[in-house]
């Protein structure tokens, strides 16, 4: 037997230091994840400011960024660490995902300097935790809908409007809010506690029950003039945000599969049904010969965009490319492992229930999948269908 990877030679396409941040990854995840997920999704709870220090001190929030305390690794480390992350469970990944590319990189890519000296190196640590405020109950895939608005009163900002489906929200120090002003779309830094603006965490998740989700809002909450992000103005500012935040999954996605066939592979191995291991008969071989073969082309399609990323010529539509692809791929494995383990499928003494639920969660965050088909087609046919 051999490791659904190695038919593909992957790691002769990484360096000896991506390698290494993989293994380390793993090892943590090993160490302080697997055996305690399980518990933590069927309660419905996650120790995250425990586990955000934990992260901070691997050095994986904000690990693609430079300076201020960051890791400044290449892409397809980032997109490694992703996905060790997310073979524990998709809800760590999205933990990482929105502090790193999402909370950070506005910070990083947007903030003035006194903001990023503020807020990233203690968020690079894991010693405070932020959000990210763009998605509302009634604009997700249309944020250019969003009735958020800040109105300047003297030299301040007051903030009105309704964030929903914020991962981190409840334990974040800080949430970075996009909202509608006369001179376009703004971001804005509303740190925890601030008069005006609560937060209620999303309750009776079947998806991602290890991890935080929250709705915020913000009734009347006045900011200094300095809490604006001063470099980014319309809609371009947080979708540049998202886009760092996909990448992410094209990789994160690919290690949920791994951990559900890996588990799978183990489980058919053991398991006899009429006095043979399943993993015998023809047609189980037939399930894992094309998963692992799924699993290896959206394995090879993410290093291949990470180095695009790291050259600087990744496109938006090669990361809805990713996206679109591993996350299909991904939940179609998780289900056919399921089929394979049987009855012990859907309970939590095996991952593969827990990462098919998660990732119908992750195909629809970050751009849905029929937005991400509706990207590719502008590409190749240049007209937007989605207007």
């Amino acid at each position: 037997m051999i490791a659904p990877t190695t038919l593909f030679a992957l790691d002769t396409l990484l360096t000896d230091e991506e390698r290494e941040i993989r293994n380390t990854v793993r090892l943590v995840c090993d160490r302080e994840i697997r055996p305690q997920v399980a518990g933590w999704f069927e309660a419905g709870e996650l120790p995250a400011r425990e586990l955000a220090r934990t992260l901070g001190s691997l050095g994986v929030l904000g690990m693609h960024l430079d300076g201020y305390g960051c890791a400044g690794m290449g892409a397809v480390s980032y997109g490694l660490a992703c996905l060790e992350l997310e073979a524990a469970d998709s809800g760590l990944r999205s933990l990482v995902s929105v502090q790193g590319s999402l909370a950070m990189y506005a910070i990083w890519k947007y903030g003035s300097e006194e903001q990023k000296q503020e807020w990233l190196p203690a968020m690079a640590a894991g010693e405070r935790i932020g959000c990210f405020g763009l998605t509302e109950p009634d604009f997700g895939s249309d944020p250019g809908g969003m009735r958020t608005t800040a109105k300047r009163e003297g030299g301040d900002w007051v903030l009105n409007g309704t964030k929903l489906w914020i991962t981190n929200g409840s334990v974040s120090d800080v949430a970075v809010v996009w909202a509608r002003t006369d001179e376009g779309v703004r971001g804005f830094l509303v740190p925890a506690g601030t008069p005006g603006f609560t937060v209620n965490d999303v309750k009776h998740k079947i998806s991602l029950r290890a991890s935080v989700t929250s709705e915020l809002v913000l009734d009347g909450v006045r900011l200094p003039a300095a809490a604006m992000l001063p470099g980014a103005r319309g809609l371009s500012g947080p979708l540049g945000c998202l886009n760092e935040a996909r990448f992410g999954i094209v990789f994160g996605a690919m290690g949920a599969a791994l951990d559900c066939l890996e588990a799978t592979l183990a489980y058919t191995a053991q398991r006899e049904v009429f006095a043979r291991p399943l993993s015998s008969y023809q047609l189980t071989q037939e399930k894992l010969a094309d998963m692992a073969l799924e699993l290896g082309k959206g394995l090879l399609l993410a290093v291949h965009l990470g180095r695009l990323k790291e050259a600087g010529t990744l496109t938006p539509e090669q990361v809805s490319l990713g996206k679109l692809n591993n996350v299909r791929e991904a939940l179609e494995i998780a289900r056919k492992c399921r089929t394979l383990l049987g009855a012990s499928g859907i309970t939590l003494e095996y991952p593969v229930i827990r990462h098919s639920v998660n990732l119908e969660s992750v195909l629809t965050y970050e751009g849905t999948s029929e937005i991400h088909s509706l990207v590719i087609g502008k590409a190749l046919t240049g007209i937007p269908a989605f207007k």
